[in-house]
């Protein structure tokens, strides 16, 4: 029996099994290049280590819910120069999910609001903070569906303790029921407690009117604001297919 036969059982015992996906290369590289024990270990145990951080950071994207998997690197800045870059830059430092901040990204459909969105939330799963993406929609879904079923209290808490929150495309049609009140305990919970993110068309006073009532408009949004970063993107949609200036923008593949 080899070494690495023997090696086999206490590496799964210390749950370090990963490890023998690189030992080979590792001992040859050691051999090769005459290093000595303590440079093949830290080797070795880097490679564990950076194999565990990637494997850590599929699974937080996989939660997150991201409908597409959106970065900066791939955002468009030239084709809307109205859009703010260096703010946006700043928010994806994520010093904003760390002071439990919230982040309003307003503005017409097609400017970019949720790309920029899902971006910042990839940004924040790369640096280890928990995060979840939803649509307005999907989000006031499943809480009216926790009522029926008895798991409202257990899909509210889901919803309010990941470290950042991004909620899209809210205001796209009026709260009905009781979807201001959830709504609402949503901001509740989450204030000073996790970051969100949220996404609309409208401006801050047309989300006042989302509530229906003053008072639950006023209490909700106070909150929402306070510690808030309000970022105002205009320009053209880039769904507009009429757009030729983008077109002659965009490098084709036998271009690139």
């Amino acid at each position: 029996m080899s070494v690495t036969d023997e090696l086999i059982p206490l590496l799964k015992k210390l749950r370090l099994s990963g490890v023998l996906d690189s030992l080979e290369l590792r001992l040859g590289e050691a051999v090769d290049d005459e290093h000595g024990h303590q440079e093949f270990l830290y080797r070795l145990l880097k490679d564990e280590v950076e194999r565990r951080e990637a494997k850590q950071l599929e699974m937080r994207v996989r939660r997150a819910n991201f409908e597409n998997q959106r970065t900066l690197e791939d955002f468009d800045f030239h084709f809307n120069p109205a859009v703010p870059k260096s703010k946006v830059l700043d928010l994806a430092t994520c010093t904003f999910v760390a002071r439990k901040e919230s982040v309003l990204l307003l503005g017409p459909t097609g400017v970019g609001k949720s790309h920029i969105a899902q971006a910042l939330g990839h940004r924040a799963c790369r640096l280890g903070h928990r995060t979840l993406f939803l649509s307005a929609q999907e989000m006031l879904k499943q809480l009216r569906a926790g009522k029926g079923d008895g798991t409202y209290d257990r899909r509210l808490t889901k919803i309010a303790e990941v470290d950042l929150l991004i909620i899209d495309d809210l205001g796209l049609r009026p709260l009905a029921h009781d979807e201001p009140v959830d709504l609402y305990e949503v901001i509740r919970l989450r204030y000073e407690h996790g970051a969100t993110v949220l996404t609309s068309n409208r401006d801050e006073e047309e989300l006042h009117g989302l509530f229906g009532d003053p008072l639950l408009a006023s209490a909700a949004m106070d909150r929402l604001l306070h510690h808030s970063h309000v970022v105002r993107l205009e320009g053209d949609s880039y769904r507009n297919n009429k757009n030729e200036s983008r077109k002659k923008r965009v490098p084709t593949k036998a271009q690139a």
